[in-house]
């Protein structure tokens, strides 16, 4: 049943995971100086930290999770970049119905955010744009 899962995929998760942590700091810090330093709006904000750190974890899952030689790095980063998309999409629903419905700090809210985003953007990558 899970045949799937294999060492070579745990490492990649792990991988991947680190790489998001390192983006993760990103996100917070751009998130946070939109938000609080530059006063713009809060989801605004979260797509500016989610985007940067989104670029910033691309070159990172090419280079060493990935391992990629894929020379059409242009159209791999157009792949990688749609799955992020749909990852903010994922992001940004869930941090409004933490902060909506169940009434969660902002902060923590972007915490569960961010970890269930994590799930849909390493099999998304893993399967399709580093294939």
């Amino acid at each position: 049943m899970f045949d799937f899962i294999t060492t070579d995929l745990i490492s990649k998760f792990i991988k991947f995971c680190a790489v998001g942590f390192s983006g993760m700091g990103i996100d917070f810090g751009i998130t946070y100086v939109c938000k609080e330093r530059l006063k713009i709006q809060k989801f605004i904000a979260n797509a500016c930290g989610f985007t940067i750190a989104a670029t910033s974890n691309f070159f990172l899952n090419r280079f060493w999770t990935f391992y990629s030689q894929n020379p059409e790095i242009f159209r791999e980063f157009g792949d990688f970049f749609i799955i992020s998309i749909i990852g903010l999409t994922i992001n940004t629903l869930t941090l409004f119905l933490c902060l909506k419905k169940i009434k969660t700090n902002f902060y923590f809210s972007k915490l569960i955010a961010i970890g269930v985003t994590t799930i849909w953007n390493f099999f998304a990558n893993y399967l399709y744009t580093f294939a």
